[in-house]
Formats: structure tokens, C-alpha cells, sequence
């Protein structure tokens, strides 16, 4: 792992020019800062009177939806935490691709394979529904940098196949276990894309899925290095509906979606001006897709309402007779 940031940079070249200039830049930060977590300063955290308001608006909203539904909200800050089904079970559609990626990670950092190990995409390989790999011509080599980047950022069904034929089913089922998921499983059957209920599926649950998001935000996944680059990449997620809907487009979040099945997803770490947090959104039997994407989109406006900082908030923080900071 000590080379993983010059392999990570240089798979990326294939990827897209301002991606790797971005990760030049972690590569270089990397050697010159300590390997240590940065502490983030919040200077007006979440208070609990907000949390407790925040909390009944979000129940109330869970309790109207006409459909199962499951959330888990954590500040990563001041270790508040809400929780509504959180334990229930959900079929995990392309949530699962985000243990698949820790999985691989474990795989790199034991050094059975590295970041431009090739992988070449043969027709068995070649699945339907999202992404664009599924037009790339039979035989083509590509790394599994650029693989897991498909995989996350356009939830790329193809890639997620190349990925599994090479790793195996059973090991991920064993890495499933070894990461600490209890609930989360993954079988041959719940990588199918079809629409009807299975036998067996792969199923998740918002507890399991926000602590992951935690553990990669704690750079705890697998290790640092790998939790960073898992990060960066969540955050290249393709999809601007469901909880990005809900933020305002200064506010990062790095996250996953998934849409199988009558379920609908999203999952992931918001970075709000009141400190960051973990939400994890889930639903099934939902009377649309739509529904549940507008769903998943007003939790993430509520959470928004309080965690925002706008005007008449930095006033009140302020308190009277204080001067405005000069910007």
C-alpha cells in the first residue's frame, strides 16, 4: 500500500485529466502532511433543541410516506444520532456495490492485485441496465481503478460484474463478514436485475450502510489511504436526484444510490457549514420511483432546514451589539 496514492494517479490518467490533477494534489499533500485524521472545526454545531425539532420533522415525514422506509442520521460531530427502522432489512440494490469496493480494497492492500491491475471485459462480463461499459467492445483491458470508478460514480452494472468474476463470490461473502456486517450479504441471485421479488436477494439495512459511510469518513475502512480514495470517489457520484436534490450546490456529499426492484436508495456524508453527518435513506414497496426519489430528496431538504447558516442565523450566533467580521 505505500505505493497506492502513484497507482491511484496513474490509472486515473485514463479517467479524465481533471481527476487525476486533483489527486496530483493528494498525492503531493500526502507526502507532506503527517498520515493523521484532520479534526474539522465547527463553529456552531447542531444544538439539541434543534435536533430534537429536526428529529420530529423527519419522523413526521416517515410516518406520512406511503411505502417501507428505514433512515439512519449520525453528526459526525457531536455523535448525535436518529434513527427510524434502522435495523429493518431492505434489498440493498446497488448499495451493495459499496462493500464490493471495500472488498477490493482489502484485496489491494494484502497485495494480491493493485490499481491498474487489468481486467479485460468479456461478453459474460457485459450487464444491462446503468452504466456505459456495457457499449465498450469485447476484450477491452481496463484497470481496476477505472472499474471501481464505473462501478460508484454511474453505479455501472458491467463493472460491478468484471469486478465479482475476478475477486470471486465467495470471497466477497467472506469480506462481507470480516468488514463487520451482520445484515448485509451478497449471493449470485441478488445481482440479478430483475424487476420481480427473488428467493434470495441481497439485502442491506440503514444502520449497516451509514456505519460504512462512517467508517470510510473516519478513514477506518480497510485503512486510511483506502478510505480517502473511497471518499473521493463517492463523491464523483454521477446521480444529482435523491439526497443531492435536497442539498443546496455548494454543499458536498459523497454517496451512493441504488433502484432495484421497487426499492430506492441513497446513502452517504453530507459536509454542512454545522458540521458533517451521515445519512442513510431506504425504502421499498414505494407506489413509484419517483415518489421515492422525492422522498429521499425532502429528508435531505429537512436536514438541510437546520444545518444550514444563513443570514439571520449568523446574526443570532453573533448576539446583539456584536460587529460583523469583516470578509
Amino acid at each position: 500500500m505505500g505505493r497506492l496514492l502513484e497507482k491511484f494517479l496513474l490509472a486515473l490518467v485514463l479517467v479524465g485529466a481533471g481527476f487525476a490533477l486533483y489527486y496530483g494534489g493528494v498525492l503531493l499533500k500526502s507526502r507532506l502532511a503527517p498520515p493523521v485524521r484532520e479534526t474539522k472545526t465547527v463553529e456552531s454545531p447542531i444544538k439539541d433543541e434543534e435536533w430534537q425539532e429536526m428529529a420530529s420533522s423527519l419522523e413526521k415525514a416517515a410516518n406520512a410516506y406511503p411505502g417501507r422506509v428505514g433512515i439512519y442520521l449520525k453528526d459526525l460531530h457531536t455523535g448525535k444520532t436518529w434513527e427510524y427502522n434502522a435495523d429493518r432489512l431492505f434489498p440493498s440494490a446497488s448499495l451493495v456495490k459499496v462493500p464490493i469496493m471495500a472488498a477490493v480494497f482489502e484485496k489491494i492492500k494484502l497485495g494480491a492485485i493493485t490499481l491498474d491491475t487489468q481486467i479485460r471485459l468479456t461478453r459474460r462480463d457485459r450487464v444491462g441496465g446503468s452504466g456505459s461499459l456495457k457499449w465498450v467492445r469485447d476484450g477491452t483491458s481496463l484497470s481496476v481503478m477505472e472499474i471501481i470508478y464505473k462501478m460508484i460514480t454511474e453505479s455501472d452494472n458491467t463493472a460491478t460484474r468484471m469486478l465479482i468474476d475476478y475477486v470471486g463470490m465467495d470471497y466477497l461473502e467472506d469480506n462481507f463478514k470480516k468488514l463487520g456486517l451482520v445484515q448485509t450479504n451478497i449471493c449470485q441471485t441478488g445481482m440479478s436485475l430483475a424487476s420481480g421479488r427473488l428467493k434470495n436477494d441481497n439485502y442491506t439495512t440503514p444502520r449497516e450502510m451509514a456505519g460504512l459511510m462512517e467508517r470510510i469518513y473516519a478513514g477506518e475502512l480497510v485503512n486510511r489511504e483506502a478510505s480517502q480514495f473511497m471518499l473521493e470517489v463517492l463523491k464523483h457520484n454521477k446521480s444529482h436526484n435523491r439526497l443531492r436534490k435536497g442539498l443546496p450546490l455548494g454543499w458536498e456529499i459523497g454517496h451512493k444510490t441504488g433502484l432495484l426492484r421497487r426499492a430506492c436508495h441513497d446513502a452517504g456524508i453530507v459536509f454542512s457549514p454545522r458540521g458533517d453527518y451521515v445519512i442513510a435513506v431506504l425504502t421499498s414497496e414505494a407506489p413509484s420511483y419517483t415518489a421515492a426519489k422525492n422522498f429521499i430528496s425532502k429528508v435531505a431538504k429537512l436536514t438541510y432546514k437546520y444545518y444550514k447558516i444563513d443570514a439571520d442565523y449568523a446574526e443570532i450566533s453573533r448576539g446583539p451589539g456584536t460587529a460583523p467580521k469583516a470578509l
